[in-house]
Formats: structure tokens, C-alpha cells, sequence
């Protein structure tokens, strides 16, 4: 008798632990974009000062959740400068694929300053505009020049995508950026 109930609750414990393992999986890919990386939306989402009508100089920078089931717990983080009087806005940012396509993760162009993270919508984490902008701006470009991981990447414990961010705060202390909890990765320079 005391094999069948050892056998009964041992079935019983299984079935619980599967049942909860697939509430677990069911809840983790509920917070998921269902888009593929190349459906999903990179659209802006409207938080940049339009350059045309901007003169001053600004900088900005960005979270967005990061693809996937990474989402629920990380952002993925960039950030875009426009000098005064420009009309493009030149975006940094780490991107772990292009290690493997033989290209710098660092990506240094012009592009949208705001769009969409592969369908998630940033949101802004740091706008300076005006007086001494320029000037951070230009420390920005050199920092980048001398990003000493250009070319590796590592989702944990980095360096990744938070990694360059929170670099060019460290070497920039006067840019005043204080990247979320969510952005892991960002104390790898520490």
C-alpha cells in the first residue's frame, strides 16, 4: 500500500509541477511580441523633436523592451544626437547580431532618433537640448571613437547594447545619465 501512495503522490507532484510549469511558460509569452524581428514595426513612435523645425541641439536617449521573451525583464538602450542646425539625427547603439555578420556591434548612423525597438515603443530616458549640448555632443562622438568593446558582445553579464550607454555616462559625467534597473548590462563597467 505504501508504493501505490508513494506512486500516487509522486504522479500527483508531477502533474502539479507540469501545471505550474506551463502557467509559467504561458504567462512568459503572453508579455512577447508575436511580430518576427523582421515584421515587427521600427516606425518612430513621435518622441523626437523634429530636426527641421529644431535648430537647437539635442540629445536624447532611449529603452525599449528588449525583443522577445528578453523583454519581460531587460531594455535595450541607444542613444541619438542631433548638432545644431542639422537636419539628421545620428544614433549609437550596441547590436549584438552584426558580431556574427563580421560588423562592429558599435552602430554609429543617421537614422530614426525615436523608432521602435523590433515593435516596442521607447521611451525616453534622457533629452538635453541648448546650451552646452554641442559640446557634449562632440564628447559623445569621441567616446564612441574609443569604445573599447566595438567589436564584442555578450547578452550576460555584458558587454552588450547597456554596456555603451552606461560607458559614455561614466566617461561623460556631465551628460547626467542614469540608465533603469532594467537595463542589465549597464554595470558590467563598473
Amino acid at each position: 500500500m505504501d508504493s501505490l501512495v508513494n506512486n500516487g503522490f509522486v504522479v500527483h507532484r508531477a502533474v502539479r509541477s507540469g501545471a505550474l510549469l506551463a502557467l509559467l511558460i504561458a504567462l512568459l509569452l503572453s508579455g512577447c511580441s508575436t511580430d518576427t524581428w523582421r515584421s515587427a514595426t521600427r516606425a518612430s513612435a513621435g518622441l523626437a523633436p523634429d530636426p527641421l523645425t529644431t535648430p537647437e541641439p539635442v540629445i536624447q536617449v532611449y529603452g525599449a523592451d528588449a525583443w522577445g521573451w528578453r523583454g519581460l525583464f531587460a531594455i535595450h538602450t541607444w542613444i541619438a544626437v542631433k548638432p545644431e542646425n542639422a537636419m539628421d539625427y545620428t544614433v549609437y547603439e550596441v547590436i549584438g547580431w552584426r558580431e556574427r555578420r563580421g560588423l562592429p556591434v558599435l552602430r554609429v548612423e543617421e537614422d530614426i532618433p525615436d523608432r521602435h525597438w523590433y515593435g516596442a515603443k521607447p521611451q525616453l530616458i534622457l533629452d538635453r537640448r541648448g546650451e552646452g549640448v554641442g559640446e557634449l555632443i562632440d564628447k559623445i562622438a569621441e567616446k564612441a571613437a574609443t569604445y573599447p568593446w566595438k567589436n564584442h558582445y555578450q547578452v550576460f553579464p555584458g558587454p552588450n547594447s547597456n554596456t555603451f550607454p552606461a560607458w559614455i555616462s561614466r566617461e561623460i559625467p556631465e551628460l547626467e545619465l542614469e540608465l533603469p534597473f532594467r537595463a542589465i548590462g549597464s554595470g558590467w563597467v563598473d
